[in-house]
């Protein structure tokens, strides 16, 4: 019984040919429509084609979608070869039938360079709003259900690129986006962009107006169910607690002994109108680090050596030492042990910024660098997205927010501060901050970020990428959920 439309948009590639026919093969596909840029001139039995600049557009989406007859249609996310698995659309078909779910979508392999790797993603959740999700390459929709949300929620935005994020937010409200975990195709893929590359690609000014389409879905998103917030801001109140210091710098470390006096010294080489201090957190190096924090503690005051008496803390138990600690100043700021600060007015200029706006944090920019400081490409690592009116809105939606980060350090202390990790700990606590409070932004550079093979998002295995990413989904998850009851509508 021919239950299935497919949606294939086209490629030149060689192997293109060869996905075509699987699909036009099976006695389950009624329908392959062939998205192409006046391109394709290829004619087979089932298929039709669709002329358009690409099918993740609301305007192509909502033509396909409207001349839809099968209850199930298939989108084929990328223009490369799949190959489809043993039974792999019957098995799809038929978990879309027991879970009644809004979309299916599936575990794959991958290959590249010749050799094939396994590929599994992420269960769905409703933290899951960052628009580059990955769902494989094949994504298995219910017809009703997308044209049930499309009529309660209203067609798919007229945009270029964010046509088929749009469509899944929409249709993720009611129904379940459920996840199979097998291995169900393969994909032979041309893209060789490593990890540390791909993970700027969303900063990349040249990116802009794809994000801002992004961002414009995803806040509707929020309406719809009730997380958006509107940009009212409480007031930061005013601490009399006594403060040693105005800031500190936190410079959490873990054996770099090549590395760490040169981010201590880009601090000490800070000119301020006010006291301030350096407060070193040695999470037990093994290295010799500790030696030198010591040494340098001794020649210079401004150095404050911590050593937890926790064996088991990540970078976000590391800050909680330094920001409960009697050292910390009133305002908290971010260094790595792997960064120097660009210039010797960075403390100053951030503090500055807390005063003329009376924010509960400030986040800055950064340019990124290799060890000789070299700049790498996106170069200067901005994330302009973030806007005064819906910053804390399309923070949702990103995986990162910038840096440095700084924080008033009362605020910090009564949010419960960081969270025990050491991945996704400063974006988890900047969207609790920003649920309430105003958050101020220096869009020009503050420090040299750089990279190295022992960066902590270096290039990762799938594995571990998976871990980060669903972490940040459920630390939107959590927050999605706090907004929703705090506004009076719950999810």
């Amino acid at each position: 019984m021919n239950t299935l439309t497919v949606i294939l948009p086209y490629s030149p590639i060689s192997q293109f040919e060869t996905t075509l026919n699987r699909f036009i093969d099976s006695s389950l596909v009624e329908q392959v429509c062939i998205v192409h840029n006046k391109e394709y001139v290829g004619s087979y039995l089932k298929c039709e084609t669709l002329k358009s600049r690409s099918c993740t557009s609301g305007k192509t989406l909502n033509r396909l979608i409207e001349k839809i007859k099968t209850k199930y249609f298939l989108m084929i996310v990328q223009a490369q070869r799949i190959d489809l698995g043993q039974n792999a659309l019957e098995r799809m078909l038929s978990v879309a039938e027991q879970t009644q779910a809004g979309m299916v979508y599936a575990d794959y392999y991958e290959i590249r360079e010749g050799e094939r790797d396994e590929h599994p993603v992420n269960e769905y959740q409703l933290g899951s709003i960052r628009d580059g999700f990955d769902f494989g390459p094949l994504l298995l929709f219910s017809t009703a259900a997308v044209k049930k949300a499309l009529k309660k929620y209203g067609r798919i935005e007229s945009v270029e690129y964010a046509g088929l994020y749009d469509l899944r937010l929409k249709v993720a409200i009611d129904y379940r986006l459920f996840h199979i975990q097998e291995f169900l195709s393969t994909k032979v893929s041309s893209d060789l962009s490593q990890n540390d590359v791909k993970q700027f690609d969303y900063v990349d000014p040249r990116n802009r107006h794809v994000q801002k389409e992004m961002e414009k879905v995803a806040t509707k998103y929020l309406k719809h169910i009730g997380a958006y917030l509107e940009p009212k801001f409480e007031k930061v109140p005013n601490v009399e607690f006594p403060f040693p210091v105005e800031a500190s710098v936190i410079i959490p470390v873990r054996n770099r002994l090549n590395i760490v006096s040169d981010a201590v010294r880009s601090v000490l080489e800070q000119r301020t109108d006010f006291p301030f201090n350096c407060i070193v957190v040695d999470n037990y190096s093994t290295d010799g680090t500790t030696y030198l924090l010591r040494e340098l503690a001794k020649v210079h005051q401004q150095v404050k050596l911590l050593v937890p008496q926790h064996t088991d803390l990540g970078i976000g138990g590391c800050w909680n030492e330094a920001i409960f600690s009697e050292e910390c100043g009133r305002y908290a700021v971010q260094l790595d042990s792997d960064d120097i600060y660009i210039g010797p007015h960075i403390l100053q200029k951030i503090v500055e910024e807390f005063h003329r706006r009376h924010c509960a944090m400030v986040i800055g920019s950064y340019k990124l660098v290799n060890m000789k400081l070299e700049e790498l490409p996106p170069g200067i690592v901005d994330h302009r997205e973030w806007t005064p009116a819906n910053g804390r809105n399309n923070a949702l939606r990103i995986n990162g927010l910038g840096a440095p980060r700084a924080f008033n350090t009362a605020l910090l202390r009564e949010a419960g501060g960081l969270p025990n990790v050491s991945y996704g700990e400063d974006y988890a606590v900047t969207l609790r901050l920003s649920r309430q409070y105003q958050i101020g932004r220096i869009y020009e550079p503050l420090y040299l970020c750089r990279r190295w093979e022992g960066n902590s998002d270096a290039v990762l295995p799938i594995e571990k990428v998976n871990k980060h990413d669903e972490y940040k989904d459920k630390v939107r998850t959590m927050e999605i959920l706090a907004r929703c009851n705090r506004i009076g509508k719950k999810k």
